[in-house]
């Protein structure tokens, strides 16, 4: 129970940091801490307790109801790759914007 209350922690803490901030980088790590949220929910859901690895070969059919789901990890690890992608094109722009227009504010951006 407590992994998902520290993931709601997290993205309702992200999602105040992409709406409320002005700076585009507190924006990009909102963005972080919302994803990190979303990966802890999703693997406290395929979590089980005294679960079993799923490549054992010899199970039985009482063992078989232990067994861990492993989709819920490989879809968070697919996703966390493309998280880091995200993040380093977003903090790329965020260079060039500064380099260009000589300021992180959001708002002076709208004004240019």
């Amino acid at each position: 129970m407590i992994e998902f209350i520290g993931a709601f922690l997290l993205m309702a803490i992200g999602l105040v940091a992409l709406l409320t901030k002005d700076n585009l980088i507190k924006k990009v790590i909102g963005l972080g801490l919302f994803t990190d949220g979303i990966h802890l929910f999703l693997i406290s859901l395929g979590w089980r307790g005294g679960g079993l690895a799923p490549i054992i070969p010899d199970i039985t059919f009482r063992q078989f109801a232990l067994l861990v789901d492993p989709l819920p990890q490989a879809l968070v690890l697919t996703s966390i790759v493309i998280d880091l992608s995200i993040t380093a094109v977003a903090l790329a722009i965020i260079v060039q914007v500064y380099k260009y227009y000589g300021t992180l504010s959001a708002k002076k951006l709208g004004d240019k």
